[in-house]
């Protein structure tokens, strides 16, 4: 598949201008960089150059307006979508794409969770074809995890093209989903990450939030803790993923979706996270320039300086995982029996139970869960985990045996294991000697 000319529709927005990037990049493509305005077309243009840090593609990159999208999508070869998650907006803008679409142009959608069939039946059938998701993750240039999700139009040649392009020529770790509420990666990451929220508030009088984030620090396989991850994403979009998983999915896990009420009250009042300076987290500085960290209190609906908690369970993993010693860092987890040992046991057991039953029922591969979560989230992978865990048998024989209150039922707790292999990531550079 060549690909040499390229439209980016929305290349004003985060992912729009860095998408953008990874075209005229690696793919040495002619990229129309496409916005309402041509102000916020070229700034996106010096934000794209930043992004993979290459000055030099400058020359790949040409701000546009809308006023100009009928000459771009007529020169290219494939039109990348990339405007706010709003079905009846992006709508309007296929339908403004149609007339000048070439018969063979590839139209893709960075959608992170809309229906990619139901996208597609606003082309005409003699188009539908050609169009499929294409889901990278932000930053693209350090995140190379590329979900490529096919509508029920999609051509089978053609997509086998795209992928090929998006992992040669891309260098994307491709993984093909079917097409499910928020995809493979959003799914595991944020039934992960929602729990998180749900259970600061059931322990809200322990500590909440930063207490929660403690019991889940990067000693866990995440380089950044869980509600840190929210605060860095935006609640607005937190909740945007998780009510539209709530609303279209069914499976055991269907409850860990539900936004707690003080997540909704921030969102509500204006708090969304790190892009406004506060939400779950803020950091106030002094007068002598001195940084702080503050966390919101769920009981006392202020905040307060964060906490540095001593949990036993933690220090001795962290202390075994600088010496190298990962099977006594997971013996000391294992034996100890606090609260908070056992809260990080039961959330890592339920990321790998539910991240390998969807990488079985959404992509029938076992391994592409693993490949999700470490090149789209930079989380140990499940496998992996399981690896450091001390192998499947004697995770399994935990789940039956101490962690029942995990949902899922014996049947397709068998189905999995049975699948279950060695990953092909080593585990330990997931684990960081760090609270």
């Amino acid at each position: 598949m060549h690909i040499r000319t390229v439209t980016v529709i929305g290349a004003n927005g985060t992912m729009g201008s860095n998408v953008s990037a990874i075209f005229a990049s690696f793919g040495n493509a002619r990229v129309y960089m496409v916005a309402r305005r041509i102000s916020d077309a070229e700034e996106a243009k010096k934000k794209a150059s930043l992004s993979v840090k290459a000055e030099a593609i400058q020359a790949n990159l040409f701000p546009r307006t809308y006023d100009d999208l009928a000459s771009c999508v007529s020169e290219s070869d494939l039109v990348f979508e990339s405007v706010f998650e709003d079905f009846s907006l992006k709508e309007k803008i296929y339908r403004q794409l149609i007339p000048h679409l070439k018969e063979n142009t590839v139209i893709a959608t960075g959608t992170s969770g809309l229906s990619i069939d139901q996208l597609s039946e606003c082309f005409p059938d003699a188009i539908r074809k050609n169009f499929l998701g294409i889901h990278m993750y932000n930053p693209p240039y350090n995140m190379t995890l590329c979900e490529v999700i096919p509508s029920e139009f999609t051509d089978v040649d053609l997509l086998e093209e795209v992928k090929n392009y998006l992992s040669i020529q891309l260098l994307r770790n491709v993984v093909q989903v079917k097409n499910a509420p928020a995809f493979l990666g959003n799914r595991i990451g944020f039934h992960f990450i929602n729990m998180a929220l749900q259970y600061a508030e059931i322990y809200k009088d322990s500590g909440g939030i930063d207490y929660i984030d403690s019991i889940l620090g990067p000693f866990t396989g995440r380089s950044m803790a869980p509600l840190v991850t929210s605060d860095f994403v935006g609640l607005d979009v937190h909740k945007a993923i998780v009510d539209n998983l709530l609303l279209n999915t069914s499976d055991y896990a269907h409850d860990t979706f539900r936004l707690p009420s003080y997540a909704t009250e921030l969102i509500n009042e204006g708090r969304l996270g790190r892009k406004k300076g506060e939400g779950l987290y803020k950091a106030i500085t002094n007068p002598e320039g001195k940084k702080s960290i503050y966390v919101y209190d769920i009981v006392k609906k202020s905040y307060r300086q964060k906490e540095k908690y001593g949990f036993a369970f933690a220090n001795d993993m962290i202390t075994y995982i600088k010496i190298g010693k990962y099977e006594d860092a997971f013996n000391q987890l294992k034996e100890n029996n606090s609260i908070e040992a056992r809260l990080c046991i039961r959330f890592l057991l339920e990321y790998i139970v539910y991240a390998l039953v969807l990488s079985l029922d959404l992509c029938d591969d076992i391994f592409a869960a693993d490949i999700v979560m470490a090149t789209g989230f930079s989380w140990i992978p499940p496998l992996a985990l399981i690896d450091a865990m001390g192998g499947k048998a004697i995770v399994q024989k935990l789940i039956e045996d101490k962690y029942p209150e995990i949902g899922v039922d014996q049947a397709t707790l068998q189905r999995v294991f049975l699948k279950v292999q060695h990953s092909n990531y080593d585990y330990r550079p997931f684990l960081k000697a760090k609270q």
